[in-house]
């Protein structure tokens, strides 16, 4: 497998998060990746027994860090990658935009050899611009990931992710296009419809269209917010029971109990966490927030400080820079305990029009120096259940 070659980049202030950025070399002028012949056309049955060698030689990923926005960039994939996470997502990038701007592609997209295996999104309306950005990407992941599940009004307005729900004529297009012309296996990011039906037909048209692997979020379109409506695993378990291909579940994964027993709900082959790791990138190895600690199953001398961890992201983001907007997100979430109780100094960082390492450090410290953080605990008895399971599936 290729890893991504690294140039040094000038920072510009805000712009980046340290002097030098890794990046694509001159992705639009790879022309061996773009003389490449499309692989060989090939059967349903072959096309199904392919997506599953391609799984198992990934190790078959049980835990996966979703793809966020914005927050499901290199240095954090590397945290949750610390914290058991054994697979991940990109941010969703943008094809139009990724396959036009070389700038942005080197802010927006980046990677390095222990980042696999990687799933890199991107959103799109336009099979052949896809296509154009998938293949700039494909030397450097395990599969190109079509998102069909944003809910949010910039998908309405850019007509992209779940509002595509209302064309499957282009959905299937897009992803024929892709399956037809890469190398690397093509995956799918869905919701559900508010019919099973509808959302059984679409799972199918996708596989019959060349997915190798469908994740599936238990939310319809107009369920937006993850705390207000709980996701439909039964939905999930009856899409993976209607489909040959890999099926990833999404949704109401707080803790590391919640990862066994969606498995078990649902028979799926791995499940993605999204939000609650913006908050503990550590939930894949059985740490949880103070909201989840249970009497008399933690183990008090397990405590993690989340301002640590915050450290270990700083560091990551040193070495691995990205945007600075991403690390203030990060900031942000990870210390919102510290910040409940010190309000003064989340004002100070607001109030930071430039951010520097330094500065981050210094304001942890203080953080830590004012105390008041909750650790999170780790429960050993979940832990162990839950490793015993993984490991069986896995065998």
């Amino acid at each position: 497998m290729q890893s991504l070659a690294c140039d040094s980049l000038p920072s510009s202030g805000t712009r980046a998060a340290a002097a030098s950025s890794p990046r694509l070399r001159s992705p639009l002028s790879n022309t061996a990746a773009a003389a490449a012949r499309p692989p060989p056309p090939v059967s349903a049955e072959e096309r199904v027994e392919r997506a599953w060698a391609h799984w198992r030689r990934l190790g078959s990923p049980k835990m996966v860090v979703a793809p966020m926005v914005d927050n499901s960039e290199l240095p954090f994939r590397m945290l949750c990658r610390r914290y058991g996470a054994t697979a991940a997502y990109t941010p969703m990038l943008h094809s139009r935009i990724f396959s036009e701007n070389e700038k942005h592609r080197a802010m927006e997209f980046t990677t390095c050899k222990e980042d696999r295996p990687l799933f890199v999104q991107f959103c799109a309306n336009d099979p052949d611009i896809l296509l154009q950005a998938a293949k700039i990407v494909e030397p450097y992941c395990d599969y190109v990931d079509i998102n069909f599940g944003c809910p949010q009004r910039i998908a309405r307005r850019g007509y992209y992710g779940a509002f595509l729900m209302d064309n499957l004529p282009l959905v299937k297009s897009l992803v024929q296009n892709l399956s037809a012309n890469l190398h690397v296996p093509v995956s799918c990011k869905i919701r559900i419809f508010p019919r099973l039906e509808d959302t059984l037909a679409y799972a199918k048209m996708l596989e019959e269209a060349g997915a190798s692997l469908v994740a599936v979020h238990g939310r319809t379109r107009d369920e937006k917010d993850g705390k207000k409506f709980r996701a439909d695993w039964d939905a999930i378990k009856a899409v993976k029971d209607a489909l040959r291909i890999p099926v990833l579940a999404n949704g109401n994964i707080r803790h590391l109990d919640d990862v066994k027993d969606c498995l078990e709900h649902t028979g799926a082959d791995g499940v993605l966490s999204a939000e609650t790791l913006l908050e503990n990138p550590a939930l894949f190895a059985g740490f949880r927030t103070k909201e989840w600690k249970e009497n008399g199953d933690e183990d008090e001398a397990s405590g993690l400080d989340q301002a640590d961890l915050v450290i270990e992201y700083l560091k990551l983001c040193e070495q691995y820079p990205v945007p600075w907007r991403m690390v203030r997100s990060h900031v942000h979430k990870m210390l919102g305990d510290w910040f409940r109780v010190h309000p003064q100094v989340r004002e100070e960082l607001n109030a930071q029009s430039k951010l520097t390492f330094e500065w981050l450090h210094d304001m942890v410290k203080r953080l830590k120096d004012l105390g008041g953080g909750i650790p999170l605990y780790r429960n050993n008895n979940a832990l162990q259940t839950t490793s015993n399971g993984l490991a069986a599936s896995n065998a």
